[in-house]
């Protein structure tokens, strides 16, 4: 008989080892219903990138363009380290994520955050709650989004199922735009000299602008894919200033979510996505290897006066070949095109966007907000401001090109509206009489008023916590009608209706749909119409609203809400993170 003697250090090991298995159980069982936290590291730095024959340095993540994919699930916590590396200052955003008391992380530069300075780092901390599907990262100031930009894709969480034919691949599709010259110039110039701001020269799908362009044939994106087999394409639009039809040429598309929101899927040929929109679409591949080659196309959706970039990206999809098949056959396959809208077609795009359904069912409810506290009314669109007595701008009377929301061109402050708000130090900084109407009444999208001057300043609307909004944005034809993509940071909302036309409040209301509407985080105000949304005021912070259009956007089509604490601890703003970058 073996005789045991336990030694006190034995014991202590036993006992530790047993509390390390009680520890990592409940820490299990934590992280199959809340997620588990997943790192990234995000270095901006300059990267040699040559695209349509000419080389130039630009700004991307981690040496990457596009920039990494970031994957997770429902439920994970996300905590991202961005270290500036270049002479620009930075900021990133994690565009439609609902950053439910983590706006801290929003990282709209100026509104949420001070930038993160040459040399400096931030750690973006929050966790993705009642979301899944795709979204995507960018930069968010000045126009550095043009090269910093990324897929979000969120799974569900663990053993649950989308609900939809479950896809053989999935595969993100990001839209872009791309300029021979530096962006950063060419912006600063425009605003210098009271111009428009250069068209790019291509756009690109996941950075490759294809076979359209000149000397871009070896640069073209490629999706090979099996007969039969149905993908899921994630697609993203992250171009800076053009709304685009896609069409994937003799394969008809189900629409199956938008916006990370599941959707009443629909079959199209053509997709128009604005920027700031995310879709995700299933591919079912043809059941037998056809012998073509099919482009998958995308070209501009544009209603305004100004010129753009009238071209068209491609790329190609092709099917696997059997062993037996002979390679030269498959090179020499032709490649069917696809025929997409015209440039301007707004009948089609009201159309499509009239498609999208919430699926509202008990497990995917579209909590549309019943009953409202507060209504808005909303024109946006262009006209024009004086310039600095030191500046000589290309406008009549030397003035320039500018953008409002009511008449009002958003003025950046120079430090964060958040912060301002946080600590009470609002004063010099932003005031919130942000009108509710605009400050004089004409004929919208009829002959302008003979005055289209703008004011401009830092204006917010304040709101109570869980405050229900209804906001109806209307476009205007002061410098030519235009659709405006409007995203609106921190919420989703529910786009009620849209139309041609001015809004009129007596009838137009009764049209709305209150059952199953579209939730989304961007929507495109039609040219020369209106749109309608609903959105519940239930995130504590600072929430940016502004046109997707980057060169609106530069031009002061932009506003924000100001969602002030509730009573419960849930209810409010945890303080500043340590590692704030400060202004």
């Amino acid at each position: 008989m073996v005789s045991l003697v336990l030694t006190s250090s034995d014991i202590f090991r036993a006992l530790f080892l047993a509390l390390s298995v009680v520890w990592l159980l409940s820490d299990l069982a934590f992280a199959k219903h809340a997620g588990i936290t997943r790192h990234y590291k995000f270095d901006i730095k300059m990267q040699s990138v040559t695209r349509l024959c000419q080389t130039k340095n630009i700004v991307t993540v981690n040496g990457q363009f596009p920039g990494p994919r970031i994957i997770a699930r429902e439920g994970d916590r996300l905590l991202i380290k961005v270290v500036n590396h270049v002479k620009y200052n930075v900021t990133i955003h994690w565009h439609g994520i609902r950053q439910i008391r983590s706006g801290w992380a929003d990282g709209p530069a100026y509104v949420t955050q001070c930038p993160i300075q040459t040399g400096q780092s931030y750690v973006y901390n929050f966790t993705l709650t009642g979301q899944r599907g795709t979204l995507f990262w960018h930069a968010h100031i000045s126009w550095l989004r043009a090269t910093l930009y990324g897929p979000i894709v969120i799974l569900p969480k663990k053993h649950a199922s989308y609900p939809f034919p479950h896809p053989y691949k999935e595969v993100p599709i990001v839209f872009g735009e791309w300029w021979k010259a530096d962006t950063e110039t060419i912006i600063n110039q425009a605003l210098a000299t009271g111009g428009a701001p250069n068209i790019s020269d291509a756009f690109t799908i996941n950075g490759l602008p294809g076979p359209s362009y000149n000397c871009s044939a070896k640069d073209t994106f490629k999706l090979k894919v099996k007969a039969g087999k149905t993908y899921l394409l994630r697609l993203v639009n992250a171009a800076l200033n053009d709304e685009l039809f896609f069409r994937v040429t003799n394969h008809t598309l189900t629409v199956v979510e938008a916006d990370a929101v599941y959707v009443k899927p629909f079959k199209t040929d053509i997709v128009l996505i604005t920027p700031g929109q995310t879709t995700n679409v299933l591919l079912r591949a043809k059941s037998k290897t056809p012998s073509a080659k099919f482009a998958m196309s995308a070209r501009p959706y544009a209603t305004g006066p100004a010129t753009f970039d009238n071209t068209t990206t491609i790329g190609i999809l092709e099917y696997e070949k059997s062993a037996s098949a002979s390679k030269s056959n498959h090179k020499n396959l032709p490649l069917l095109k696809a025929k997409l809208p015209q440039f301007n077609d707004s009948s089609y795009a009201m159309k499509f966007q009239r498609k999208f359904r919430s699926l509202a069912t008990a497990k995917f409810p579209a909590k549309v907000p019943k009953n409202v506290d507060r209504r808005f009314f909303f024109t946006v669109g262009l006209g024009i401001l004086p310039c600095s007595k030191n500046q000589t701008c290309q406008g009549p009377n030397n003035t320039r090109p500018a953008a409002a929301v009511n008449n009002i061109s958003f003025v950046q402050p120079n430090i964060a509206l958040l912060q301002a708000h946080f600590f009470n130090k609002s004063k010099g900084v932003y005031t919130t009489n942000f009108p509710t109407n605009p400050p004089f009444k004409f004929n919208y999208t009829g002959t302008p008023p003979k005055n289209i001057m703008l004011s401009s300043g830092t204006k917010v609307v304040a709101l109570p916590f869980n405050t229900s909004v209804e906001l109806v944005m209307q476009d205007t034809r002061i410098l030519g009608a235009e659709s405006h993509p409007l995203h609106l940071h921190g919420f989703n909302f529910f786009v009620l209706g849209q139309g041609v036309g001015n809004f009129d409040p007596k009838k137009d209301p009764a049209k709305f749909n209150l059952v199953d509407p579209a939730e989304r985080n961007t929507v495109g105000v039609p040219a020369g119409g209106w749109v309608a949304i609903r959105f519940l005021a239930d995130n504590p912070g600072v929430w940016f609203m502004h046109c997707h259009l980057e060169v609106h956007t530069s031009w002061g089509l932009k506003m924000a809400w100001v969602v002030n604490d509730g009573k419960g601890r849930k209810q409010k703003l945890p303080s500043p993170p340590a590692d704030l970058p400060k202004c």
